[in-house]
């Protein structure tokens, strides 16, 4: 299984970050993956920012969550962060990850810099 983000590198403050996750390898819908994006922003520690079951059911980190949406489109094999009201301390590498029992599944990251 294969973990690809892809979305802008360079995002205003104010505006909404958008990246997408392209899965390959297994569909997002196969029972009991748990499709997550986590963030690292420079010299500090990976922090989750929300989950995307097979199901559908999204959770998202309390501290995230008034800010953030998840959604997936199956047709695609793809699921989606939406970060809206971004500042500068949005600015991180953002990854995706599958994990499905013992096994887990990271892209490489990409890295998001929040600035006018």
């Amino acid at each position: 299984v294969q973990l690809q983000e892809s979305g802008p590198g360079l995002v205003k403050p104010s505006q909404t970050l958008s990246l997408t996750c392209t899965v390959s390898g297994d569909s997002i819908t196969t029972n009991y993956y748990d499709w997550i994006w986590i963030r690292q922003p420079p010299g500090k520690g990976l922090e989750w920012m929300g989950t995307i079951a097979y199901s559908g059911r999204t959770y998202y980190s309390p501290s995230l969550k008034s800010r953030t949406s998840i959604s997936r489109d199956t047709s695609k094999n793809q699921f989606t962060l939406q970060l809206s009201s971004v500042t500068p301390e949005d600015t991180a590498v953002y990854y995706c990850r599958g994990i499905n029992g013992d096994m887990e599944y990271w892209g490489k990251g990409t890295l998001v810099t929040v600035s006018s």
